[in-house]
């Protein structure tokens, strides 16, 4: 059997592993009040908008993104591992909590998508 036929093997085990801890356990994944973060946000309206959908140059939507996404990218920007000039002072006084609920909150809110004719 070739070296990387090996390797493939454990890998996607590893991977179904983590799909059937998040299945299973959806809780950790989503450990946001959405309520909480609807109130916490006000200091993000500015450049994020009301509902989550930027309307200034070079701030992204937020609305309907996925929470655990949003909530790694909070504490990445806390912890200084993605630098970014606003944010990471924004994000530098966030509690766990603080951006768990921003997350859920984010995550909560409904986009819908129209194609072009």
């Amino acid at each position: 059997m070739p070296a990387t036929a090996r390797i493939k093997t454990p890998v996607r085990w590893v991977a179904l592993g983590a799909l059937a801890v998040m299945i299973a356990f959806p809780s950790a994944a989503t450990a946001g009040n959405p309520a909480a973060g609807r109130v916490k946000t006000r200091t993000c309206l500015t450049c994020h908008g009301v509902d989550g959908m930027s309307r200034v140059p070079g701030a992204p939507n937020l609305a309907g993104q996925n929470e655990m996404y949003l909530a790694k990218q909070l504490r990445d920007y806390r912890s200084g591992k993605r630098p970014h000039q606003i944010m990471s002072i924004v994000a530098k006084n966030l509690s766990d909590a603080d951006i768990d609920d921003f997350a859920a909150w984010y995550a909560s809110i409904k986009i819908t998508v129209k194609l072009p004719d």
